[in-house]
Parts: structure tokens; C-alpha cells; sequence
């Protein structure tokens, strides 16, 4: 973690009294402010403060780590931004977390295009389908499709991703074609582990919203696993439609219940604070906020 990152909360926390009132003076979260103490802490090698349910003090180790954090600030802020005029403009590197299937399809495209734009900057994606820990892994930015973000995560939205149920023509003229979101309980749905696992929720016409519970013999927290056995004739899926359509196009695969829509989920950009950003990764925000405006229809 970044030392100088860890002094700064710690000075803002002395200064501010609590924890919750550095986290609302920095723009960070409670968890990303207790997570610099604690390096601060062990940075010191000594507790820095006393908690109690009234008040917040310093410990005397945490009087001398005080001023010595604020000599530490004053001289970075010291230091004369190196190069010439062009020292501002976006480079370093850049680490991006996000799930496989959007990798595969949307952010390989979106960065490439970025990096064209900026090739001062390196990005290392990470690909995961579990939700990362920024600050443990080092993440600069995850995308992460959800409409459950944590009240305290620091988020942009770029856009929204529209899903849709599909199946093999071989599976439903075997099972038959749902007429309406009840006869999902009737056949094999193929679910998704981190949403809609044991219910579906659909609107329909004049904004109708029913919950179907669903259920099937196969689950996965890797979307294309399911959009594969779904193209196998395994079960009905409910997958992005930009994932999809070109399943569809090609024949392999037929929307389910096209007059329903499944829940949309929203598509976030998640960072660590909105305080002294790297040009590169505001650079990367703005550009993500572009590119998915200009596809939003594929989505």
C-alpha cells in the first residue's frame, strides 16, 4: 500500500477526530480509511491510537508518528513535478480487473483503442469472475456488471447490460417453447452463481415484473461455460444479449420468451477514491464512459 497514501489518512483521521469524518474529508471509504490506518499502524510498528466509544486519541507512539507523517507530506509536496509540460499527460501502468465473458467481448476492443489513444500507458488486466479486493490485489479499477454495489465502493457508471433467455433449437423442441415466464419452473434454467441463481425477474408488456423461481442441474460463475452448454442443448440461459446475438444470428441458439425482459444490470467502473487520481486512470474512466456510450445499443 502506499505509504505516503497511509500517512495522509492518518494525519486527515488526528485532525478530523474519527474515522468516518477522514473518510468523508477524503472521498474514501470507512473500510479503505481503516485499511490505511492499519498499514500506518504497522508501518509504526506501535498502535496509533485509542478508540473508544466517546472519543478517538492519539497514543504517545501515535503523538511522534503524527508529526513525523506531517514533515513526510510537506516534503512530497515539496518535490518539483519532474519533465516538461507534457509530464501530466497519461502514463504508467494500470491495473483493470473484470470477468472473462466482458473481457472477451466489450474490454479488450475498449482498450486497445484506449492504448492507441495513450501509449504512454500499460494496462494489466486482470481477469476474474469473482468480485476483487482492490486494495489487496493492487487493483486500480474493476468493472464489474452488478446492480448490488456496496454502499461504501466509490463507482461510475458507464452504462447498462440488457440480458435476454436463449436455448438450442434442439433443447426446445425436445422440452417444448415457454409461453410465459411461469413454464420456466418446468425446465432446465441454466443459472449464473453471482446473480439470479434461484429466480428470474422479468418485465414484460406495460411494465408487468414477475419473479420466476427457477431451477437446473447445472450452474456456473463463468458465463460463457453456460452459453456454451446452452448452445449444446442443455438448458435455457440467461446470458447478456451483446454475448448472445451472435449465437443467435448464427443459428445455434433462440430467444426465450422475446416479449420478456430480464432485470438490466448496471456496468460499473470501481475505484479506491476520487482524490489526487492518476492522470492515466481518470483518462481510462473518461474513455471507458465513452466507448460504452457510443456501444450502448450492442448492450
Amino acid at each position: 500500500m502506499d505509504r505516503i497514501a497511509s500517512a495522509n489518512v492518518f494525519v486527515t483521521i488526528a485532525e478530523r477526530g474519527s474515522l468516518a469524518a477522514a473518510a468523508e474529508a477524503l472521498d474514501m471509504s470507512r473500510a479503505m480509511v481503516t485499511r490505511y490506518l492499519a498499514e500506518m499502524e504497522e508501518w509504526a510498528g506501535a498502535r496509533l491510537l485509542h478508540r473508544t466509544t466517546r472519543r478517538l486519541g492519539l497514543t504517545a507512539a501515535g503523538e511522534v508518528t503524527l508529526a513525523r507523517c506531517r514533515e513526510l507530506l510537506a516534503l512530497a509536496g515539496a518535490i518539483p513535478a519532474a519533465g516538461d509540460a507534457g509530464a501530466g499527460a497519461p502514463r504508467g501502468l494500470l491495473r483493470v480487473a473484470c470477468a472473462q465473458f466482458l473481457a472477451q467481448t466489450a474490454l479488450a476492443d475498449a482498450l486497445a483503442g484506449f492504448l492507441r489513444r495513450y501509449p504512454q500507458v500499460t494496462v494489466d488486466l486482470q481477469v476474474d469472475n469473482r468480485a476483487v479486493n482492490l486494495v489487496e490485489q493492487r487493483i486500480d479499477l474493476a468493472i464489474r456488471i452488478t446492480n448490488a454495489l456496496e454502499p461504501n465502493q466509490i463507482a461510475r457508471k458507464l452504462g447498462e447490460c440488457r440480458s435476454m433467455l436463449a436455448a438450442a433449437p434442439a433443447y426446445l423442441a425436445e422440452r417444448g417453447t415457454p409461453a410465459d415466464p411461469q413454464d420456466l419452473a418446468r425446465h432446465n434454467c441454466l443459472a449464473y452463481s453471482y446473480f439470479g441463481k434461484s429466480v428470474w425477474t422479468l418485465a414484460g408488456a406495460g411494465a408487468a415484473v414477475v419473479e420466476v423461481p427457477v431451477g437446473g442441474n447445472l450452474s456456473s460463475n463463468e458465463s460463457m461455460a453456460l452459453l456454451a452448454a446452452a448452445g449444446q442443448g442443455a438448458g435455457i440461459a440467461m446470458q447478456p444479449r451483446f454475448v448472445v446475438m451472435p449465437e443467435v444470428a448464427a443459428g445455434r441458439l433462440v430467444e426465450v420468451l422475446p416479449d420478456w425482459q430480464p432485470q438490466a444490470l448496471g456496468i460499473h467502473a470501481i475505484y479506491t477514491s476520487r482524490q489526487h487520481m492518476p492522470p492515466a486512470l481518470r483518462a481510462l474512466l473518461d474513455y471507458l464512459a465513452d466507448w460504452f456510450a457510443r456501444h450502448g445499443s450492442e448492450f
